[in-house]
């Protein structure tokens, strides 16, 4: 089955369309200077396969987030979220073929490129089984997949890069077909735009970045000015999915918009110079203390994101009954489940957070009442046998490891609960192992950060035992061997 997306008109005013189809297999590149109709033609693409097949669009600046009114893309603003998350977020959208686009808006570049390596590798690894077609766009490609070192490092220059070469020259096997667009070919790697077999050339006016387009379009240098006199929306396309021999394309009209657009002159206000003059020069007065700043909207838990990419049915319209199932019991036994079993020790905190939900939904629990965050500081503290954080004393002891970084606060309540009970204090292998490591020298490493801190002070006798106190909260371990 072909299905041709209609993109406009031709030169001679017939219907130029893209075969879907063709595309899948071939891949696209699309090249044009800044206001040459570059965006538009990705979004009449999109908007005309929408129903068709999943989209992917890697967005730097967050234009295509408005696809998800019209069309149900599920928009997930990078800038909210760590990179654990994004990789998971990649693997849902595959597992479960949801169109996405990733919005980057807000990142510097270092981290677009940090996050769009992350997300593309997530799908470029997902299993077999969900190896489903899907059209991935990336739009200022040349940020991504850089002809020349960027100003970035060179590890996350290199993620990027491989990354999207991984997309255009393996990716079709694995069903993901590569639609790079960049202003300028120069700037883009050759071993990524040599991958593409279909191409849309727009306006540009660079000699070598005419040069190159001319040859991508199998022209002749001297034909090549005729890229220079292309108008806005105009596009030369040739490939496969396009048409065997170079083709003028005028891109048609688009239903969505973009959040930002292009300035346009608007008339100036009729005033008079003088007063103006006299007006703008004016003593400024104390207007008092500023007003409060409005609350920035609040960004989307990462477990609601989730909930969204599998498509979670909405509750139905009218009064919302409480849950009959004691959601605290349910909570404190799936995290006691999970702290009892030895091979969760070493895997990964995003994926024990999807264990932990499962395990609250086996049971009927319609509402998952922990975050991320929330369920890695109550995971720490079940795993340091403190089933109750609640209670004051454990109130009291979590406050103090919030001067920690979070990988170590199990480490901390595990000598705090021994602490707490007059217990002997917990060896390096236990606060390895809590700790989520083999090496008992990184458990040394931990005991000696928490006392440059003054979150604990460890004594250790002549008998080479070893005691430690939590100066805070009044504790002190019994001896033990370390």
């Amino acid at each position: 089955m072909t299905f041709q997306i209609d993109m406009g008109l031709d030169s001679g005013g017939r219907t130029a369309s893209i075969d879907l189809e063709e595309l899948l297999a071939t891949r696209l590149l699309v090249q044009g200077n800044s206001g040459s109709g570059k965006s538009h033609l990705l979004r009449r693409l999109l908007e005309g396969s929408a129903r068709q097949v999943q989209q992917v669009v890697i967005d730097p600046e967050g234009d295509f987030v408005t696809l998800g009114e019209a069309y149900g893309h599920v928009a997930i603003e990078a800038n909210d979220y760590a990179l654990p998350e994004i990789t998971r977020f990649a693997a849902r959208c595959r597992e479960h073929r949801t169109s996405v686009v990733l919005s980057l808006e807000g990142l510097e570049m270092e981290g677009q490129m940090r996050c769009a390596a992350a997300f593309l590798s997530a799908l470029f690894d997902a299993p077999r089984e969900h190896w489903f077609p899907a059209l991935v766009v990336i739009d200022e490609a040349q940020i991504f997949a850089p002809a020349a070192g960027a100003e970035v490092s060179e590890e996350v220059r290199r993620a990027s890069l491989s990354a999207t070469t991984n997309l255009m020259s393996r990716g079709r096997k694995r069903g993901l077909a590569g639609i790079i667009a960049t202003q300028r070919l120069a700037k883009l790697s050759k071993n990524v735009a040599a991958e593409a077999s279909n191409f849309l050339m727009g306006r540009t006016f660079l000699d070598i970045d005419m040069a190159r387009a001319a040859d991508l379009l199998g022209m002749e240098r001297r034909q090549a000015e005729t890229i220079r006199d292309l108008q806005r929306g105009t596009f030369l396309g040739l490939g496969p999915a396009v048409a065997r021999r170079p083709v003028t394309i005028r891109i048609g009209a688009v239903e969505t918009s973009a959040r930002s657009s292009s300035p346009s002159l608007v008339p100036l206000p009729e005033r008079d110079d003088a007063d103006l003059s006299a007006f703008i020069l004016a003593p400024v007065e104390d207007t008092g203390p500023p007003p409060a700043p409005i609350p920035a909207p609040r960004s989307r838990p990462a477990a609601e994101l989730l909930e969204t990419l599998v498509h979670t049915p909405p509750a139905e319209a009218g009064t919302i009954e409480a849950d009959p199932i004691d959601a605290d019991a349910v909570v404190a036994e799936a995290l006691r489940a999970i702290a009892d079993d030895p091979d969760a020790t070493f895997r990964p905190q995003p994926a024990l957070f999807q264990d932990f939900q499962v395990r609250c939904r086996m049971v009927g629990l319609r509402r998952i009442p922990l975050d991320p965050a929330s369920f890695g500081r109550r995971l720490a503290a079940a795993r340091a046998g403190i089933l109750a954080p609640e209670d004051e004393d454990w109130a009291r002891a979590l406050a103090v490891g919030a001067q920690l970084p979070d990988e170590m606060l199990g480490a901390f309540l595990l000598i705090a609960r021994a602490a707490h009970d007059g217990e002997p204090c917990p060896g390096d292998d236990a606060i390895a192992r809590i700790y989520g490591t083999s090496s008992l020298g990184r458990a040394r490493r931990v005991l000696g950060y928490m006392e440059e801190r003054d979150v604990i002070v460890t004594r250790t006798d002549l008998a080479g035992r070893r005691s430690v106190t939590i100066p805070q909260l009044g504790w002190t371990t019994a001896a033990t061997d370390g």
